[in-house]
């Protein structure tokens, strides 16, 4: 809960420091707030203090863990955008406000013991995404990706509480522990659960991209900032999947039988429809997009398959898939082509060496090649899978087959020279903090497999 505090009042802080018109003091605030707020994280579960009379939140290992890595990941993101952030003085505080305000949010959502308290994190974490995406005024893709992340957010929010009014009918409680004592107790469910529950799942499928709910996604990973865009990519993500969790793998566990089988039919066409959309994408946030429905499928198989390791590997798959993106925004960043054109990496290796290796790096992870990190998430997920979905493996790793190819032909593009009739790319400097970032991206995914493994 005070790691809570701290962040929202360093949102604050960095709203009024805005007005000094030194970037410099925002970025302090924001980093001094996240340092904070993660040891106080880490503090109040090892020593397990809480606010007294207060259950709606509890910081257990699985809050600690995913949220420690939102913190992590929201820090990433603020010092690779600081360069981004300084080109306009007067939004600097804004921007580094509103993120630190929905990485509350998320933190609530990981920590959450009722529906209301889940239904608030949900809300906190979604409407700064709103403003930020729509922050780009001169842009008419960013005004389209804020007014369809809107609607479509207000939309899914609105299904997801009327699910939670059907539990709550069904089961008399809001809070987690009760419905779960409700449902392994009572072998006839009130109908209105299982209603509720559907409800529930087509809310939480719109939030994670999932298809056939994936509509918005492509747009407003396109039109939004790409700040934001990496943002939403890793730690709403992260967010949304600890809920995901905690109502479909824990409290709601006892009916698995009833939702895993459209979960299991849901994932397969979620890994079909962002890999086949991929193949023909042309602008680099946009298939950034594709390939995070793609990642969404295989990330269900943790909530499909329900044993004791699905919340590590969940967690695993989420880590290393967010440092990939990271990279890989703060590479798009670098490159700074307006049209965010595939064509603008074209030998990008040779123009800025480093940057084309970590990005190559991050491509590499994001299609599973080993030894980077990205493929022991993946190992992890469908280890845990195969002797109970073995279907549902292949049919995974088959997609994970077909995304190479995208992945690869980035990769390539970057490796060539440029076309000597085209107009010649410039070299790009690297900031000093996005080199930074790209420092720490890189060690993850060369080293992070290890700690994920042993």
């Amino acid at each position: 809960m005070v790691a809570l505090i701290v962040l929202f009042l360093s949102g604050l802080i960095s709203l009024f420091l805005a007005f000094a018109k030194k970037p410099w003091m925002v970025l302090s605030t924001a980093i001094a707030g996240l340092v904070a707020g993660g040891i106080s994280l880490f503090t109040e579960y090892h020593y397990g203090y809480q606010l007294v009379g207060y259950e709606g939140l509890k910081f257990d290992q699985f809050a600690v863990f995913y949220g420690l890595i939102g913190i992590l990941f929201t820090l990433l993101i603020i010092l690779s955008g600081y360069s981004s952030f300084k080109q306009n003085l007067n939004h600097t505080g804004d921007y580094i406000a509103l993120l630190l305000f929905s990485l509350t949010g998320a933190l609530c959502m990981l920590a959450f013991t009722d529906m209301f308290m889940f239904f608030l994190g949900l809300e906190i974490l979604s409407i700064p995404i709103y403003v930020m995406a729509g922050s780009k005024k001169e842009d008419n893709r960013s005004t389209e990706a804020a007014l369809k992340y809107f609607l479509t957010g207000s939309f899914a929010t609105g299904i997801l509480l009327f699910g939670i009014a059907w539990i709550y009918g069904g089961t008399g409680s809001f809070r987690l522990d009760e419905i779960q004592t409700f449902i392994e107790s009572n072998a006839n469910h009130q109908p209105m659960v299982y209603l509720g529950l559907l409800f529930l799942l087509a809310a939480f499928l719109f939030k994670v991209g999932a298809a056939p709910f994936h509509f918005w996604s492509p747009d407003v990973y396109d039109g939004s900032p790409s700040i934001v865009t990496g943002y939403m990519a890793a730690v709403v993500k992260l967010g949304a999947f600890g809920a995901f969790m905690k109502i479909f793998g824990m409290t709601f566990g006892g009916l698995h039988d009833f939702w895993a089988p459209a979960m299991m039919g849901l994932a397969m066409l979620t890994m079909f429809v962002g890999n086949l959309s991929a193949l023909r994408q042309n602008r680099f946030k946009r298939l950034l997009a594709y390939s995070s429905i793609t990642h969404v499928g295989y990330a269900l198989l943790t909530l499909i398959v329900q044993s004791d390791e699905s919340a590590f590997n969940l967690w695993a798959y989420l880590f290393s898939y967010g440092f990939s993106t990271i990279a890989l925004i703060t590479v798009a960043l670098i490159v700074n082509d307006s049209e965010d054109r595939i064509e603008s990496f074209r030998g990008l290796i040779r123009r800025n060496p480093f940057t084309g290796f970590v990005a190559i790096l991050a491509l590499l992870s994001l299609a599973g090649v080993p030894p980077l990190m990205g493929f022991f998430g993946k190992y992890l997920v469908f280890a845990e899978a195969i002797s109970s979905q073995p279907l549902l493996v292949v049919i995974a790793i088959i997609n994970s087959g077909i995304g190479i190819y995208y992945y690869l032909r980035v990769v390539i593009l970057m490796l060539q020279k440029q076309d000597a009739n085209a107009p010649q790319t410039p070299r790009h400097s690297v900031p000093a903090l996005q080199f930074v970032v790209l420092i720490v991206c890189a060690i993850a995914l060369m080293f992070g497999g290890n700690m994920l493994i042993f």
